[in-house]
């Protein structure tokens, strides 16, 4: 990357783009920049949206269709408000979700891995993860046709990619939780 490259895509601009984004789509979230190495959140307590500026681009980077940076800005920042927009789901789940943190903290992977019940409640996790993906992508979906920020192939490539992250993970430990399954019938 080159140094003008640099300055046009600095923190600043990358915020701009953002806000910009959220006026857009009328909404008003407010915005902050963090170094949490993800590209974007959305923390449902704060109503606020986050932005790592170096992942941000840096994930950019990693797609490998050729989509401008300022499309791609614009439709994860459609994402994260779409999680606003599922806002009371995700404060319902807020008690599960600390019971399944604390569940992790308490047990080694080796436990977690090794043990049906502790690897079901892991699977019960990617799946609750996974309907609050589609749901800020569908409400994305629907905010993108009301502003049309980004064209449905573009925005339909950076969904895709997100949700095949969140997939992928889950069918890993799926197949894992199904091979323990497979072994713990065989011993009755």
């Amino acid at each position: 990357m080159t140094n003008n490259m640099q300055v046009y895509y600095n923190d600043e601009y990358l915020y701009q783009l953002i806000t910009s984004t959220i006026q857009a789509v009328g909404m008003e979230n407010e915005v902050k920049q963090d170094e949490s190495g993800i590209n974007m959140t959305y923390n449902f307590i704060s109503n606020r949206v986050g932005f790592d500026a170096f992942r941000l681009v840096e994930a950019w980077k990693e797609i490998e269709a050729a989509i401008p940076l300022e499309q791609y800005v614009k439709t994860l920042t459609m994402h994260e408000l779409g999680h606003a927009m599922d806002r009371e789901a995700l404060q319902q789940s807020l008690d599960r979700t600390i019971e399944i943190i604390e569940l992790k903290e308490n047990n080694s992977d080796i436990e977690l891995y090794t043990n049906e019940h502790l690897l079901s409640i892991i699977i019960e996790e990617h799946e609750m993860n996974i309907t609050f993906e589609e749901t800020a992508w569908h409400n994305a979906k629907r905010l993108n046709e009301r502003a049309g920020m980004v064209d449905e192939i573009t925005f339909e490539l950076i969904k895709n990619q997100g949700l095949a992250t969140y997939n992928s993970l889950y069918e890993e430990d799926l197949s894992i939780y199904k091979q323990i399954k497979e072994k713990s019938l065989q011993l009755v």
